[in-house]
């Protein structure tokens, strides 16, 4: 029986590519959803185990990690991809925006590495997937960027309780897709906050997450994929 990897948040993006990449590698993928797609049906068909689960809701995250448990299979990789997105602004109920970017992007991962620790086999990955401002801060977004640095600090001290068995890192990517309805303004706008001037790309991301689980010695870092935005 082989081991599978399970990744919150396969129905677009880059759950959805990452799903279809450890499929084509054999792979038994576990991955979850919040609304129903029609990209779904294309992983449904090709063997993904899809759960339902919001990730603010101890009711479904409980179901999901006993239902992982269930198939009583070892765990290659946890990939915390599943993410929110809320702005303060117009906001009427700031603590329900905070807690629900720390519900998605802290709580639930914490709680379902925790959950899920034993069933980690040696040498397996966990990977959160967090983002380019939580070290940087964020004018408009203040809870997302608070609740993705809450993670790089997760990854810190699950690599420290995990090592030697496991590693934990984290991906902060900047621009990597951009969304269908982005205007063109936005994007001249976007691409001129890197040095490389471009979205990075699937494929992009697809060799940094290749990297982390090819390795064997590195654990415990928050790895940039931003094309030198720090810089300008």
């Amino acid at each position: 029986m082989k081991d599978i990897v399970l990744i919150t948040g396969v129905a677009k993006r880059l759950g959805f590519a990452m799903a279809k990449r450890f499929l084509k590698a054999g792979v038994d993928v576990v991955g979850t959803y919040r609304s129903e797609r029609d990209s779904l049906g294309e992983l449904r068909a090709a063997g993904v185990e899809l759960i339902q689960c919001d990730l603010s809701s101890q009711t479904d995250v409980d179901k999901l990690c006993e239902s992982v448990k269930a198939q009583d299979q070892g765990i290659r990789a946890i990939i915390h991809n599943a993410s929110d997105w809320m702005s303060e602004s117009g906001s009427d109920d700031l603590w329900s925006c905070f807690d629900s970017m720390m519900a998605v992007h802290a709580r639930a991962p914490y709680y379902i590495n925790m959950s899920l620790e034993s069933h980690l086999i040696d040498g397996a990955d966990i990977i959160h997937i967090g983002d380019y401002v939580s070290s940087t801060g964020s004018a408009k977004h203040l809870a997302y960027a608070a609740s993705k640095a809450a993670l790089d600090n997760l990854t810190l001290s699950f690599a420290k309780r995990l090592a030697p068995k496991c590693k934990v890192n984290a991906i902060a990517p900047a621009l990597i897709l951009f969304n269908d309805g982005d205007s063109d303004s936005y994007k001249e706008k976007a691409v001129a906050k890197s040095l490389m001037g471009r979205e990075g790309g699937v494929d992009e991301f697809l060799r940094m997450l290749d990297f982390i689980m090819a390795s064997d010695y590195v654990t415990g870092r928050v790895l940039p994929l931003d094309g030198g935005r720090h810089l300008k």
